[in-house]
C-alpha cells in the first residue's frame, strides 16, 4: 500500500514539491553561512518526494544551535515551504482519493517549518534513531 500511495503522491504533487525544496536548498547554499540550511532542504526534499513508509522524530543531541537554526529558517525558507504544503494539501483533500495524500502534505507541515533537530526514518524503526 506504501508502495501505491508513494507513486500516486510523486505524479500528484511530490515531484512538484521536491523541485521547491530544490530550489530552495540551491538558494540556501549559495553562502557558506546557508548551506547547514541547503543541507536540510534536500533532505526533506527527499522526504517529500517519498513520504509513506518513513516519519519524522526528534533528535536527542539537538540543541540551542538548532533551535536559533530553525528560527532562521523560518524567516528564510520554511514559511514559503509550508505554505505550498497547505495549498496542496487543501486541493488534494477535494478529492476522496486524494485525502490519504492531502493528510500526508499538512504531516510534512512541522518539519518544513522546522527542520533542525529532527531525523528522517523508516516507519518500522522510528526509535532506534533516539
Amino acid at each position: 500500500m506504501k508502495t501505491i500511495l508513494n507513486v500516486i503522491w510523486l505524479i500528484l504533487c511530490g515531484f512538484w514539491m521536491f523541485l521547491g525544496y530544490l530550489l530552495a536548498g540551491v538558494l540556501l547554499c549559495i553562502t557558506i553561512i546557508g548551506i547547514p540550511f541547503g543541507l536540510a532542504a534536500f533532505r526533506i526534499g527527499v522526504y517529500a518526494l517519498w513520504p509513506f513508509g518513513q516519519t519524522v522524530v526528534e533528535r536527542s543531541d539537538a540543541g540551542a544551535p538548532s533551535c536559533i537554526g530553525n528560527v532562521l529558517w523560518l524567516i528564510l525558507a520554511g514559511w514559503w515551504l509550508a505554505l505550498g504544503h497547505v495549498v496542496t494539501g487543501i486541493a488534494l483533500c477535494l478529492t476522496i482519493i486524494g485525502i490519504p495524500l492531502g493528510l500526508a502534505n499538512f504531516k510534512l507541515i512541522p518539519v518544513s517549518l522546522l527542520p533542525l533537530g529532527k531525523e528522517i526514518v523508516p516507519t518500522d524503526q522510528p526509535f532506534t534513531a533516539r
